[in-house]
């Protein structure tokens, strides 16, 4: 392959104690808590809303707040919850549609109001960093490079970029290296709601597909569909259709990924319309701006989460966090056999039961400045299963947040544990194993 040189000097427009790539939930809660705290904060988010799969990617619902007895992702999570749904709302739901543009402002607010510094359109390109180190980012702006640098880096990124720029080691996908489907999110119209078939947990939009296959209705034939959301007004919000190989750290990938999402997406809509009561008159209104990616890299930290912890509901000394979401993987090729985890996502993890997420899995080996938070936190395969859901990324998000605020004149392996589960628990985190 042929190469260039391409050098030039570009100015460093921020010196920050905290600087974050990303601004999904997990990067918008430790920007917030960070801030909130006292840091100088500075965030680059590469699109033009906070929010990320739930924003940019329209996935319709948020998976569960709560074990069916605790609120989980207490702290910013709840602020998220109580400004969406209204404090009085149910937050044992096992699922929460999402309306996107009400969350966007709530997101916008919380960030300006928290005084934390942050910048749309601008995209992590490069990281300088030695001996684990890191001493500045390389942004892409609108048009410009630049660079900001800081006391410590948080890599919400969900990707691990920064991370893996910066010399961590990473894992991706199962032990060949696939990873879970994309999916091409997707807003409906005309839904009858009264007709519908509707069971929460559970996904009966499938119990069509093999009369569909057998009409040749679809191209790709996907046993698996998550199925449709209610939304008001007749609207749906669609988790449909599966696009299967596609590495979401590759461009490449993404860009074939997105075309065969958007050329099957009618195939469905066909399905719905002939296949299923109450959708006779659905209508696809729009899709999201990109694609939805359940899986890619995990860095790999000073503890990884396993699936051990999950069975035996784990207790650590340094949680910051406990969750609850059972191990949900997604079937790597269309015609997979369903894993005993996809049995036990139907069973539910059971009600009041939790496992814990040490302050280790936010510490990637061989760096010193340098935390991960939301999906690309260290973990198993099978346990990212659960910790990348939306709520799971605002309790590390909110614990990298506040473990960053409070290492401005130490180091992130020097923070007193105890004095972070103090602040995190003050600030309504579900800690309930820990002293501080």
């Amino acid at each position: 392959m042929k190469e260039i040189l391409f050098q030039r000097r570009i100015p460093v427009i921020r010196q920050v104690d905290v600087f974050i790539a990303g601004g999904g939930p997990a990067g918008l809660a430790a920007a917030v808590t960070a801030a909130r705290m006292g840091a100088g904060v500075f965030l680059a988010e590469k699109r033009q809303s906070f929010g990320g799969a739930a924003t940019e990617a329209a996935v319709p619902a948020f998976m569960r707040f709560s074990d069916g007895v605790h609120f989980m992702a207490g702290g910013i999570g709840r602020e998220v919850f109580d400004a969406l749904y209204g404090p009085q709302a149910d937050y044992t739901a096992v699922e929460l549609p999402i309306d996107m543009e009400k969350l966007k402002r709530i997101y916008d607010d919380m960030m300006v109001k928290s005084g934390a510094e942050f910048l749309f359109d601008t995209k992590l390109i490069g990281v300088q960093a030695e001996n684990g180190v890191i001493d500045s980012v390389i942004l892409q702006g609108h048009e410009e490079l630049f660079a900001v640098q800081a006391h410590t880096y948080i890599d919400c990124t969900g990707d691990g970029t920064l991370a893996v720029m910066a010399g961590a080691h990473s894992e991706k996908g199962n032990g060949e290296g696939r990873m879970m489907p994309a999916t091409l999110c997707s807003l409906w119209s005309d839904v009858d709601w009264e007709r519908a078939v509707v069971i929460v947990g559970e996904d009966p939009d499938n119990r069509r597909l093999p009369q569909a296959f057998a009409d040749g209705v679809f191209s790709v034939q996907d046993s698996s569909l998550p199925g449709m959301w209610h939304l008001p007004s007749g609207m749906g919000g669609g988790n449909i259709g599966h696009v299967f190989e596609v590495d979401g750290t590759s461009e490449a990938d993404i860009t074939r990924g997105i075309i065969e999402a958007r050329r099957r997406l009618p195939e469905y809509e066909y399905y719905y319309n002939h296949y299923l009561e109450g959708y006779e008159n659905a209508k696809i209104v729009s899709t999201g701006a990109s694609l939805g990616f359940r899986e890619t890299r995990r860095i790999l930290g000073e503890y990884v989460l396993s699936n051990e912890d999950y069975e035996t509901r784990a207790s650590f000394e340094d949680e910051i966090g406990r969750y609850c979401y059972p191990i949900d993987l997604h079937p790597v090729t269309p015609g997979a056999q369903k894993s005993r985890y996809e049995e036990d996502y139907l069973k539910g993890y059971g009600k009041g039961n939790s496992y814990g997420i040490p302050y280790r899995c936010l510490l990637p080996e061989g760096t010193s400045n340098l935390l991960v938070a939301g999906r690309c936190i260290s973990t198993s395969r099978e346990m990212n299963g659960s910790t990348r859901v939306m709520p799971c990324c605002f309790i590390t998000g909110m614990a990298a947040g506040a473990a960053a605020a409070q290492a401005r004149n130490s180091s992130l392996r020097e923070i007193s544990v105890h004095e972070l589960q103090k602040r995190l628990k003050e600030m309504g985190a579900y800690l309930p194993h820990t002293s501080g």
